[in-house]
């Protein structure tokens, strides 16, 4: 695959970083161990990713500028998807052209998801063994203020003015009293932002975008002033191209989990309902989660409620997007519902595991490779802003919505007739003061509230 050629003579990257001169070209066997590396180090959730990302290739490599990283950014917060993702796929697509974009892409998820089936079957097989149960015991109340801090940091970027309070504040009475299904509150609020926006401008434009440009990284591979490569300019046919297979990948495994399956098979309805929630997932994992969890264990019962918390608790634990915990959806619910008879549990839920990851993130390459130009294009103007401002002030709504749920389950395991867990309600005012006061990041929140538990658990099970 081609590489971009940066517009001067490029030197080896130890020369680079004293002349300022633009690193040599990556080829793509370099870029394919970079994204490789990354796969598995892709810890703290989106920022956090997004911060490794340009630590890497801005600040370290200099294999992209900061403008031309933060431009791609601002656009992968228009799509539905992982934008973490997105990004790395944007990246090696500019660098590598589309096997480029495959590979990051693919290699941003493959690790995340071997582990994540290795923890659910550690999860469904030991579970129940004291030391197991007692850190997820703890973990649990930590993910009820992990969700209650990310409606807090999403609002304070998304509820600027009272309008945007009154569509968040209808959001969560549609969800919560009226059990709205998810995508027709997306829907509600893109009509709001579009409509509105032609009354109202001021009251829908998008904040300025997520930083500006630092000086003295020196000049990178794909500078400020490097054109745009020839695979990277919007054309209809190359458009036309890439949702056609897009669509015939899409097609084609459907029509394979239907003749193996049949329509109402638990493979073939994952593929289905994980192909709407990749559709979805404006705002990130956390918006989408209430639509995962009314489908997954309201609809389908692929699992309970109880264990959606775990699951969610083990996609914190794990790198990756953390809309990965649907491979754990998919696990479970392969596990639970058997389509290879009860000797193949494993080969069942991971199998499930792999299908859900498929479909949910088909869509997230097909927006890249395909509408990444003109998507592109299009930044920037008002009447394409504006219904994604509005769709993210409706999940600070339906994401407080979550955070309830999530309480409910932990603080009165049995319902609201038994008991309440005052240990979980300590722990979890524990964890929310660790992350509004201190700044506690995700990874050690995790593992002082799972000693936490494990110590409850162990020393003085009583108390729970």
């Amino acid at each position: 695959m081609s590489t971009v050629a940066p517009p001067t003579e490029p030197v080896p990257p130890s020369e680079a970083v004293v002349t300022g001169n633009p690193p040599a070209p990556v080829g793509f066997a370099e870029a394919l161990r970079f994204w490789l590396k990354l796969g598995f180090v892709s810890f703290g959730g989106p920022a956090g990713q997004i911060a490794i990302m340009h630590a890497e290739l801005v600040e370290r490599r200099r294999w992209i500028s900061e403008q031309r990283f933060l431009h791609a950014l601002n656009y992968c917060m228009l799509l539905p998807g992982p934008e973490a993702q997105q990004l790395a796929t944007y990246i090696g697509w500019l660098m590598h052209r589309t096997w480029g974009g495959i590979v990051a892409g693919a290699l941003f998820v493959l690790p995340s998801l071997v582990i994540l089936i290795a923890l659910s079957w550690i999860y469904l097989r030991f579970g129940e063994v004291p030391v197991v149960a007692g850190i997820f015991y703890g973990i649990k109340p930590a993910v009820t203020a992990l969700v209650v801090h990310a409606a807090h940091r999403i609002g304070g970027r998304a509820l600027k003015n009272g309008w945007m309070w009154a569509i968040a504040a209808a959001a969560f009475v549609a969800i919560f009293a009226l059990r709205v299904p998810f995508p027709f509150i997306v829907l509600a609020a893109a009509m709001v932002g579009y409509f509105g926006a032609k009354v109202a401008p001021q009251v829908f434009a998008l904040g300025g975008g997520h930083g500006s440009a630092k000086a003295g990284f020196g000049k990178a591979l794909i500078d400020d002033d490097t054109p745009t490569p020839a695979h990277a300019v919007f054309k209809r046919s190359r458009l036309l191209t890439v949702l056609a297979v897009g669509l015939g990948l899409w097609l084609a495994a459907m029509a394979v989990l239907i003749a193996t399956h049949g329509v109402q098979g638990t493979l073939t309805q994952m593929g289905w309902f994980f192909t709407k929630a990749a559709l979805l997932t404006f705002g990130g994992a956390y918006a989408v989660l209430p639509y995962v969890y009314q489908g997954a264990v309201e609809q389908h019962q692929w699992l309970s409620g109880a264990q959606m918390i775990d699951g969610l608790a083990l996609g914190e634990t794990t790198p990756g997007p953390l809309i990965m915990v649907v491979a754990f959806v998919g696990f479970v619910g392969g596990w639970l519902k058997p389509m290879f008879g009860p000797d193949a549990l494993f080969a069942a839920g991971a199998v499930a595991a792999a299908v859900v990851t498929f479909f949910t993130f088909l869509p997230s390459f097909v927006f890249i490779l395909a509408g990444g130009p003109l998507v592109e294009a299009t930044h920037g103007k008002l009447g394409f802003t504006a219904p994604l401002s509005a769709i993210t002030a409706a999940v600070v709504g339906v994401i407080l919505n979550l955070a309830l749920f999530f309480a409910y389950h932990v603080l009165w395991p049995q319902g609201f007739g038994g008991h309440f867990d005052a240990m979980s309600a300590v722990i979890a005012l524990a964890a929310a003061m660790a992350l509004f006061r201190y700044r506690v990041g995700v990874m050690p929140l995790l593992a002082a509230c799972a000693a936490a538990g494990l110590a409850v658990t162990l020393l003085a099970p009583g108390w729970r």
